[in-house]
């Protein structure tokens, strides 16, 4: 959805951390926040998530810029979120899911 702050990032290596996911995001600008969604039973990553920036235009460049990049012989899908989960406090998101408030930047 054109116009969002947040983007879907699929296809995340099961053994990336945040930290180095938002290292990757911040290339673009400022990450405000990410969320790594989690099974619920086994705690264990699911593979995707959401990553906030300050603005659509940052939004935007994440897209352009990170979709189809390799990290861990994977190649991550990033889009814009169909739904904002900043918008929806998270209610989108499946239960277990995890934020990480970076902070203003």
């Amino acid at each position: 959805m054109a116009g969002s702050k947040v983007v879907f990032v699929g296809n995340i290596p099961y053994e990336q951390t945040e930290e180095q996911l938002i290292e990757i995001f911040s290339e673009v600008g400022p990450v405000v926040s990410f969320r790594l969604v989690f099974e619920r039973e086994t705690g264990k990553p699911r593979g995707y998530g959401f990553c906030e920036f300050q603005d659509e235009r940052t939004a935007a460049s994440a897209v352009r810029n990170l979709n189809g990049r390799e990290i861990g012989n994977r190649s991550l899908k990033v889009d814009f979120a169909e739904t904002d989960p900043a918008r929806n406090s998270g209610r989108d998101l499946e239960e277990g899911s995890f934020m990480r408030n970076i902070g203003s930047g």
